[in-house]
């Protein structure tokens, strides 16, 4: 699919006359820490409109009154959707209609339908945000038509997805994919899912403090000290690359993908993140018949969740 955009919006303000009328489309929403993400696009793969709407996460329900807005403001510019997907973080329960499991964010968000709250009962598919990005990235992004992928965003923490044999792998519990928490060290700390010295840990930003003695309070920080040489910062940032290289042998072997999908704020560190990862995975990845994983750079950055929020509702429609 080529995906054209042909608008964008901050904020859903627009002027009446900016009405496009009805138009047969998919609305994909994707919910996160600031504001509701959403995009429409049509069936042959054109991306109509993304905007956003903003909501306080401490006003009580207000991600829900956004999610409504944002259906509302897409319907009046574009007419009904064919179909509505949301994404949100959490463990998305086995029926797909709402978040099962979120514990500590966004209170009243689990077990919420959002086919009953967007007035549409039996029809809104509801992803985990991770799942949603690699989906949006695999129908319109960075790894359009395969089939076998690993997705790895690179922030904060470390979130994660993957796609097996064209199917997304959700496991029994449905919290398969949350690659950043395998472990690579048994004796490590623990990280918030309780694995010990897990790929989070090793490369994640929230311990950036921690990992460098005090002195860097971003990964950007790191890095810029590392490309200008700063000894201390170089063996910092290498440690956290051969980690993440570690990880991405071993899921080799385990999921098999042809392309690794690299995204989040890390992996705008561009050259200095993928050409020693390369140069580790050349000397560890096991390649039959000469075969290497393909890394790419996500392409659709912070839309990728709404994307793929739109891609598996017209699916589950089909």
């Amino acid at each position: 699919m080529n995906l054209t955009a042909t608008r964008a919006s901050g904020s859903m303000s627009m002027a009446s006359d900016s009405r496009a009328g009805a138009v047969p489309c998919d609305l994909g929403l994707d919910l996160g820490g600031t504001s509701v993400k959403a995009v429409v696009v049509t069936r042959d793969g054109r991306s109509l409109e993304q905007f956003q709407q903003p909501f306080d996460l401490n006003e009580a329900r207000a991600f829900e009154r956004a999610v409504r807005m944002a259906l509302d403001g897409a319907s009046d510019r574009w007419g009904t959707p064919d179909a509505v997907g949301v994404s949100a973080p959490g463990i998305a329960a086995p029926d797909g209609r709402c978040i099962a499991h979120m514990p500590g964010r966004f209170a009243g968000l689990e077990g919420l339908e959002w086919g009953r709250v967007l007035g549409r009962p039996d029809d809104v598919p509801v992803l985990n945000d991770a799942q949603a990005a690699l989906l949006g990235e695999v129908t319109f992004g960075a790894a359009r038509g395969a089939r076998n992928v690993v997705l790895l965003t690179l922030g904060t923490g470390v979130g994660g997805a993957a796609m097996v044999d064209g199917h997304l792998l959700r496991g029994h519990t449905g919290k398969a994919g949350h690659l950043g928490h395998l472990s690579l060290d048994p004796d490590g700390t623990p990280d918030i899912c309780r694995t010990p010295g897990s790929l989070e840990n090793a490369i994640g930003n929230h311990n950036i403090r921690e990992r460098s003695g005090g002195r860097f309070g971003t990964t950007h920080d790191l890095v810029r000290a590392a490309a200008d040489g700063d000894p201390f910062a170089v063996g910092i940032w290498g440690r956290s690359v051969r980690a993440l290289a570690a990880a991405l042998a071993s899921l080799g072997n385990v999921l098999d993908p042809e392309v690794v999908i690299l995204g989040g704020g890390i992996a705008r560190s561009e050259a200095h993140l993928f050409e020693p990862l390369r140069a580790h995975l050349d000397r560890w990845e096991w390649r039959p018949g000469g075969q290497s994983m393909r890394l790419v750079s996500a392409a659709l950055g912070e839309w990728a969740g709404a994307y793929g929020a739109a891609a598996h509702a017209a699916a589950r429609g089909r």
